[in-house]
């Protein structure tokens, strides 16, 4: 694993305090910013590179099979975290979205992004509850700073937020049924992982 850590990282791991800056977009969806808000990122990155079994995946494209451009895995309900730093940002997240949301995050999809070749495609979190009612997915990304790019599911311009190491990005309203969202290819990137924490029913 390559990559230049900040030295400007907690010595404790754990969540600061929530006072993230909203961008409204259109149809009611909205996105959430915190710059560096997982202090230890450091160390809850290294945790994760060891202790995830991450996992390859494939898919149908067309007429064949295709490897699924990064290493995943998920963390189910009830399933214990790699790091006692995301568990606390789990907790904190609940607490601090539950007026919004009505209900606490309970699982953890994981993505690594192993240089810049990785990548995920345009879509939406919206297999589950989010095609029909407003939710939330709140990600906390670790690594090289990567694009996540946003664009109305009825057309229109994108928009771009960088996620760097230890950053918070939630995505709420409508924004997994009217919008979507992709990390793009980037060329030379570094490794780069993030951690989807999501309500029930939410995929």
């Amino acid at each position: 694993m390559h990559f230049q850590s900040t030295l400007f990282a907690a010595d404790d791991p754990g969540p600061a305090t929530l006072r993230p800056e909203r961008s409204e977009l259109s149809h009611g969806a909205w996105v959430d910013v915190q710059r560096s808000w997982l202090g230890g990122a450091d160390e809850v990155m290294a945790s994760l590179v060891a202790d995830v079994p991450w996992r390859a995946e494939q898919r149908q494209m067309y007429d064949r099979v295709v490897a699924v451009p990064r290493l995943v895995h998920t963390y189910g309900i009830g399933a214990p975290l790699p790091h006692p730093g995301l568990v606390e940002a789990r907790e904190a997240l609940s607490a601090h979205y539950l007026p919004t949301l009505g209900e606490p995050f309970v699982t953890a999809g994981c993505c690594y992004y192993r240089d810049g070749q990785d990548s995920v495609a345009w879509h939406g979190d919206n297999l589950g509850r989010g095609r029909t009612q407003d939710t939330m997915v709140a990600i906390v990304s670790f690594g090289d700073p990567r694009r996540l790019l946003l664009r109305p599911r009825e057309g229109g311009a994108s928009r771009a937020i960088t996620m760097g190491h230890g950053d918070l990005v939630v995505m709420g309203g409508s924004c997994q049924r009217t919008w979507e969202h992709a990390v793009p290819k980037q060329a030379h990137a570094g490794p780069r992982l993030s951690v989807q924490f999501r309500p029930k029913n939410v995929f």
